[in-house]
């Protein structure tokens, strides 16, 4: 095991800037995970960590040693693919001892960690069958079973699941936490998925066209994010932004309707914000007090209750546990909950605190 430094690491392809200073410290056994829409260059920084990509700058260092210009086989890595990059002509056992013998292993010590990985992972039965004669979620146990026979000291996970359907995800992300907790082995995991992130990570780095946004622990990011765009990408259903104007110490929305300013933000007044409040954290006002929406869509799902209404023409989301029966076109009022409220620049973006 060891930790993981990234200092001001540089990425060009020819004349495009592909990462542009990143730096993120990833401690011993600390299981971190890069997040970012599609093209932010989270693949690339691991990819760069592996070794598969030239660093144009700055410094990477794994266990205090730095390994720019070192080969990926003398980095003491094990990657996982979301391709899973097995060998259709060889059994399962051939595929998770293969590095092994590539390093010269002796046929016990291949023996002994194979048949550790297998049990870990459950895949005793499965040792004699080949690639195609497994589901996707085996082959992705096979996959991490080749890494884990290596005994890296970091494991690299690439968009791991993705090819896997919503059931089987969720339980291979389960899977690949336990897996974690037990082997205690500093992982770091990329995907674009922030339900995945959320799950799984002690550590989140959230990515932006070739920087960072935020980083820090899941209920950092989701209570306190930096700005617009964390705020937005952490959470499912998504924060709703309402734009306004701050006067009298409340944001006036674009059709003229008021919300109290959130408990710990502060604006001047005339300043445009953009009022940011997740689904969850909105009530059922009494009498006049609150918003007054006009329902769109109510979406049952059993445990709670999803309700789509609009505010100063934008549709807000809400979350309901408890049900209920509204009907499109009704008329209902809503409040945010203001110590869990926030309150954005509309111009940079940055969150407005106190």
């Amino acid at each position: 095991m060891a930790s993981v430094s990234i200092g001001q690491v540089q990425k060009y392809f020819g004349q495009t800037h592909i990462i542009k200073g990143v730096s993120v410290d990833i401690a011993d056994g600390e299981f971190c995970v890069l997040v970012g829409p599609s093209g932010c260059g989270k693949s690339t920084l691991l990819r760069m960590i592996a070794g598969l990509e030239e660093i144009s700058g700055g410094q990477i260092s794994i266990g205090g040693k730095v390994v720019n210009d070192m080969p990926p086989k003398e980095r003491d890595i094990a990657m996982v693919f979301q391709n899973y990059a097995l060998y259709p002509h060889m059994t399962v056992r051939a595929n998770m001892a293969f590095s092994l013998m590539l390093a010269k292993k002796d046929k016990a010590t291949i023996e002994d960690r194979v048949g550790k990985a297998a049990d870990i992972l459950g895949l005793r039965p499965l040792l004699e069958r080949y690639p195609r004669q497994l589901s996707g979620g085996q082959r992705q146990r096979v996959a991490m079973g080749r890494a884990i026979v290596r005994d890296p000291q970091v494991f690299l996970f690439d968009e791991p699941l993705s090819n896997l359907d919503a059931k089987l995800r969720v339980a291979m992300r389960t899977e690949i936490k336990e897996l974690h907790q037990r082997l205690k082995t500093t992982s770091i995991y990329v995907t674009h998925d922030q339900i995945e992130a959320m799950t799984m990570a002690d550590k989140i780095v959230v990515m932006r066209d070739g920087i960072v946004e935020q980083t820090g622990s899941p209920l950092e990011l989701y209570d306190h994010p930096a700005n617009q765009f964390v705020a937005g990408f952490i959470g499912s259903p998504a924060m709703n932004f309402l734009p306004g104007t701050v006067r009298g110490g409340r944001v006036e929305l674009d059709d003229g309707a008021v919300l109290p300013l959130p408990t710990n933000a502060q604006a001047a007044d005339g300043q445009k914000v953009v009022y940011g409040t997740r689904p969850e954290h909105i009530a059922m006002a009494d009498g006049d007090d609150g918003v007054a929406t006009e329902v769109i869509v109510v979406e049952p799902t059993g445990a709670d209750t999803q309700v789509f209404t609009k505010i100063a023409g934008v549709e807000v989301t809400s979350v309901f546990r408890e049900r209920h029966d509204f009907k499109p076109g009704e008329r209902i009022r809503l409040k945010p909950d203001t110590a869990r409220a926030h309150l954005f620049d509309a111009a940079s973006g940055v969150r407005l605190v106190r």
